[in-house]
């Protein structure tokens, strides 16, 4: 297992060119440019693949590979490049609850906590369709703070709550008691994510990629295109089409994709 991370080859990745001085800009810009650059996605969950959380094969998949990941790949190598800067993030384990009650989700997500000299912000690249797209700071806003934000912390009881704003409503995006999680603690989540046959992952194809006009959002074969104030839906015709799609909004290629078995498809199971 490696201990360091090559920043030469991730700034490549990304496309970063700017200010290497761990400040809120720089925390702020790194997000955008991992986010625009690095899909999240769960194909190799789909293709019976092992999911590494090790810097190696991290970097191997998401950066030399130019694949995506999801959230424990993402923070993981995240919270990597961070530190290569002098950052000091905290990594954290939330319950999601979008489709679950906080008694009955896992902590099978991966958040990073950033201390800067103006506040503490939540840095969430791989959470998917919801991720913000910016820090958010770390603070109690309450239920409906200002219209503009897309994104926002609240205390409710003994729970942190990052709440999202949809095109329809106000939503609970997960929840975190702030516990200091060990490497252990996102292995054992990493592992019930990727192989428990009631997890979400093991079930269905779930991305998204950013683009320069908006974000591509695929659920199974239902794929959303949202382009400036537009938006547009599809479905996927089939496995074929899947792959088409991957070349064409996610950045890479994966034949394996034309045999993947998808539970929640019939005709693909």
């Amino acid at each position: 297992m490696t201990t360091s991370i090559d920043l030469d080859a991730y700034f490549a990745r990304i496309g970063w060119g700017g200010s290497m001085s761990p400040t809120f800009d720089t925390l702020a810009g790194l997000l955008r440019a991992h986010m625009a650059a690095i899909p999240f996605e769960n194909l190799d969950v789909l293709l019976g693949r092992p999911v590494r959380l090790d810097l190696e094969g991290l970097q191997d998949k998401l950066v030399r590979s130019r694949r995506g990941g999801y959230c424990f790949e993402h923070g993981t190598l995240f919270a990597a490049a961070l530190e290569g800067l002098g950052f000091r993030p905290a990594r954290h384990t939330a319950r999601v609850v979008l489709i679950a009650t906080r008694e009955t989700s896992p902590r099978t997500h991966m958040f990073l906590v950033v201390p800067l000299a103006e506040g503490r912000f939540v840095v969430d690249p791989g959470f998917g369709t919801l991720a913000p797209t910016t820090p958010v700071p770390l603070v109690d806003a309450g239920t409906e703070p200002r219209a503009q934000l897309s994104h926002w912390m609240a205390r409710d009881g003994g729970y942190w709550v990052l709440r999202a704003r949809t095109a329809e409503k106000v939503v609970d995006a997960w929840v975190t008691t702030l516990d200091l999680d060990n490497p252990i603690d996102f292995e054992l989540g990493n592992y019930y994510t990727s192989t428990n046959p009631a997890s979400t992952f093991v079930n269905r194809i779930m991305m998204r990629a950013l683009t320069k006009n908006g974000r591509v959002g695929v659920m199974n074969r239902d794929v959303t295109v949202w382009s400036g104030s537009e938006l547009r839906q599809t479905q996927l015709a089939d496995r074929a089409a899947l792959r088409a799609l991957l070349l064409e909004h996610f950045g890479f290629d994966l034949p394996e994709v034309e045999r993947m078995r998808v539970p929640s498809i019939p005709e693909w199971a």
